[in-house]
C-alpha cells in the first residue's frame, strides 16, 4: 500500500465522457450520471483502508447532496490480479451492503481513471453544472476514524458548487492508497 495524496484542483478542468459497466448491469456514461447543479467523480475501491473508513461517510454525504442538485458517480480502476477484493463480484457486493446511492462502476482497461488523473483511493472530483472541476479535495476532516462535528469539506464544497458555480478556493488533498495500475507487459 502505497499512500498518495490528490494534487491541487485544477479549476475548471473539464470532465472526462465515458461509458462505463456498473454493478446494476448497465453501462453508465457521464452524461447519465450529471447532476443539474453539479456532478461527483469518485474513484475508489474495494480493498483499500482509507476507503473502508469512509464508506458509510461517503454514503450519507451523496444522498444528502442530492437535494442539492448534485449526482455522483464512483469508479473502481484498480487491478483486481494482485487484490481480488477489487473484483466485480466483490464490487457488486459491497455496493449492495453498503446500499451505494450511486452508480458504482468498473474501469477494466484504466483508460478513464488515467484520463482523469486519478491517483489514489479515495479521489474527489467536484464539478460544477457545466461539468467544470470546482473541487479535488479530501471528504472530511476525520480522515480515518470518526470525528463527531468534524467538518464535511466535500459536502460544503458541493453545495458550495450548486449554489454559485465555484468551488472553495482552499481545499485540503484527500490522500488514500494508491491505484494498482496494471503492469506493463514484457
Amino acid at each position: 500500500m502505497s499512500l498518495k495524496h490528490t494534487p491541487v484542483c485544477d479549476f475548471g478542468l473539464p470532465a472526462i465522457d465515458f461509458t462505463l459497466p456498473g454493478v446494476d448491469g448497465r453501462e453508465w456514461s457521464l452524461d447519465e450520471c450529471r447532476g443539474k447543479a453539479g456532478t461527483l467523480v469518485m474513484f475508489i475501491c474495494n480493498h483499500c483502508p482509507y476507503v473502508k473508513a469512509v464508506r458509510e461517510r461517503i454514503v450519507r454525504d451523496v444522498g444528502e447532496l442530492r437535494a442539492h442538485g448534485i449526482q455522483s458517480v464512483a469508479i473502481m480502476a484498480n487491478d483486481p490480479t494482485d487484490y481480488p477484493e477489487d473484483s466485480f463480484d466483490n464490487m457488486i457486493a459491497v455496493a449492495r451492503e453498503y446500499d451505494f446511492p450511486f452508480p458504482y462502476l468498473l474501469d477494466e482497461s484504466q483508460q478513464v481513471a488515467q484520463a482523469y488523473g486519478a491517483v489514489c483511493t479515495p479521489d474527489f472530483f467536484g464539478y460544477n453544472a457545466e461539468l467544470k472541476l470546482q473541487y479535488r479535495g479530501r471528504l472530511d476532516e476525520s480522515g480515518m476514524h470518526p470525528v463527531p462535528d468534524a467538518r464535511r469539506d466535500l459536502f460544503e464544497a458541493m453545495v458550495q458548487v450548486a449554489k454559485t458555480g465555484e468551488g472553495p478556493s482552499e481545499q485540503v488533498p484527500s490522500m488514500g492508497c494508491s491505484i494498482k495500475w496494471r503492469r506493463a507487459e514484457d
